[in-house]
């Protein structure tokens, strides 16, 4: 080999080639290396902080969570607790629009609370349409959350108002409490893109508080309307066995009806049927400028009507009434009332009349049971009323037909037995005047029978006034009065302030009380005076007997007093006696003026 030979072996050259390429290939490989370490830095630097990022949001929602859970707590009302959650969502979420809305009765929701991150768009309170397609109307019917990503083609209020705000995509959860779809929560989104997948999931664990929330404020909702409804009931209760006047208990009833069902608005009506007609009997405060008796026609749009044909409660919804005239619908334009429930009054298996409720909103739907509780005990004070009226009736037809055969039997003393003996009584004094001198003895004996004749006709006389005074028929209660007083053997004061006849029953049962008064205060008072007045105030005639004896006396030792009761109190009377020992005794009789027209039970109606 020659030594200055520079060409390498071939085999050098071979593993010094080799191992150059192997170099730059470890070289190229550690930057591949180093890059996928960066890479790899990078996406777990990435997966720490998305990572940071979900826990931050994690710890923000249960956060918010535990805010709500705790006004829910705390009984916060539903109204304030809808919009601090509306705003929770918003933020949370990071959503410019959340929403809580109430579904309605009448097919419509409500606005209940609301957060914008540009401020209000939709007003607390805006009723909302449910036609067409929107998520809401999904709820509704599914009970389910409900997406729309695309409102583009879509009809409907909604529809529109969604595109008039920009909104692209919604989602909305509902919230059920006590089991029924009480409403949703709805969040928007103005961004092109759709919200998340999961965001159904992240409502629900907030309408679940909004449901807690509902459930117990609908709870103590009832609790107190049950109390309050029982109160109601009682007060109606006390009056009805109380028993006021039917006109009395229809307007206390109008009143205790309304506040039961929170309106301002309630009345009380009676069917006629002869002609068809439904009369106003009790207005509530708010509708006092309804007159009482006002007359309706059947109208076919009248929740009153309809229970008028079917003995049953009936409602019925906004109803436009602005071409029907009258006091009663007058009323209704004025008030904007567009709800009205009502309820049969059934007295003794007849639909006797209705209580029914009117408001501008939509009623509830409990309404018809609670007016029919109500209409149970109005139509208790009516039977009562009327057993009471028909108990007075038959009491007045007694009186009447007793009176009438005083008179009779009066008349017939008179005019037959009195006259006969009169006449006897003058031919008795003619015979003895025609009788000789000479024959004394048979003298004195007509005459003894002659006087005894006298005394049985002034006997007959004075029992004959007892009976029935001719006097108080022929001039009235004033001169028979005067004539009691002449003939008592204690002095009277009398005080007449009314010389206007009166009716019949009522001149002759003022007389009969003051009679009895003067008889007793003749037989037991041992008094020197008594003081007589009679005065008519306020639709009343005022008897008044008072003596200055020793008092003590009572209407129920047998003072004569006790049978005159029934025949006051059948006019609609009454009478007092007030005697305390050692101060004398006043007996007081208050009568109606006008007596009640008596008429005839109504015929039952037809369910």
């Amino acid at each position: 080999m020659d030594i200055g030979d520079d060409s390498a072996p071939p085999s050098l050259a071979a593993n010094h080639g080799a191992a150059a390429f192997q170099g730059a290939r470890l070289a190229q490989e550690r930057k591949r290396a180093d890059e996928a370490l960066r890479q790899a830095r990078h996406e777990l630097e990435v997966k720490v902080a998305e990572g940071t990022g979900e826990l931050r949001v994690a710890n923000a929602e249960l956060s918010a969570l535990r805010r709500v859970a705790t006004l829910v707590a705390e009984s916060v009302r539903p109204q304030d607790l809808f919009a601090v959650v509306a705003e929770e969502v918003g933020r949370i979420m990071d959503v410019p629009l959340v929403s809580v809305v109430r579904y309605e009765r009448d097919g419509t929701a409500t606005e209940c609370a609301n957060f914008s991150t540009a401020g209000p768009l939709f007003p607390v309170g805006k009723r909302w349409s449910l036609d067409g397609t929107n998520v809401l109307r999904l709820v509704r019917e599914s009970a389910e959350p409900a997406r729309i990503d695309d409102y583009s083609r879509l009809v409907g209020e909604i529809a529109g108002a969604v595109r008039r705000t920009g909104i692209h995509s919604t989602v909305a959860v509902p919230v059920i409490a006590a089991g029924r779809v009480w409403g949703a929560m709805v969040v928007s989104t103005t961004e092109p893109e759709a919200l998340p997948t999961g965001t159904e999931a992240r409502l629900a664990e907030f309408t679940e508080l909004l449901a807690t929330s509902v459930e117990n404020a609908e709870s103590r909702e009832a609790l107190a309307q049950l109390a309050g409804d029982q109160a109601a009931l009682h007060r109606m209760a006390t009056l009805v066995a109380q028993g006021a006047p039917p006109e009395d208990i229809f307007s206390a009833v109008s009143e205790e009806v309304g506040r039961m069902v929170g309106v301002d608005t309630a009345a009380v009506a009676k069917f006629e049927r002869d002609p068809p007609a439904i009369v106003v009997a009790g207005v509530g405060k708010s509708i006092s400028a309804i007159p009482i008796g006002t007359r309706l026609e059947l109208d076919d749009g009248s929740a009153a009507t309809h229970v008028y044909r079917t003995g049953r409660s009936a409602r019925v919804e906004g109803r436009n009434r602005a071409s029907t005239a009258g006091p009663v619908y007058e009323t209704r334009r004025q008030l904007g009332l567009a709800s009205t429930v009502a309820s049969p009054i059934i007295v003794e298996g007849r639909v006797w009349g209705t209580i029914s409720v009117a408001a501008k909103e939509p009623l509830p739907l409990d309404t018809e049971e609670r007016l029919e509780k109500s209409a149970e005990l109005v139509a208790t004070g009516i039977a009562n009323a009327e057993a009471k009226s028909e108990l007075n009736a038959s009491r007045r037809r007694i009186v009447a037909a007793s009176d009438q055969a005083r008179r009779r039997i009066e008349r017939d003393l008179h005019d037959g037995t009195q006259q006969r003996l009169v006449s006897l009584g003058l031919a008795l004094r003619a015979m003895e005047a025609d009788i000789p001198p000479g024959n004394g003895h048979l003298r004195a004996e007509l005459s003894r029978i002659a006087t005894g004749l006298a005394n049985a006709v002034a006997d007959l006389q004075e029992i004959s006034r007892g009976i029935h005074p001719a006097i108080l028929s022929q001039g009235g209660l004033a001169p028979a009065l005067r004539t009691l007083a002449r003939r008592s053997m204690i002095p009277v004061e009398l005080d007449v302030r009314t010389e206007v006849r009166l009716p019949e029953p009522i001149e002759v049962a003022a007389y009969y009380v003051a009679s009895e008064a003067l008889a007793n205060a003749t037989k037991h008072s041992h008094g020197s005076l008594i003081h007589v007045s009679v005065a008519t105030r306020n639709g009343s005639l005022l008897l008044s007997i008072r003596d200055d004896g020793v008092g003590g006396a009572t209407a129920a030792r047998g003072s004569g007093l006790l049978g005159l009761t029934d025949r006051v109190q059948a006019l609609g009377g009454s009478i007092r006696v007030s005697s305390p020992p050692g101060d004398g005794t006043r007996v007081t009789a208050e009568l109606p003026v006008e007596l009640e027209v008596e008429t005839h039970p109504e015929q039952p109606i037809a369910p």
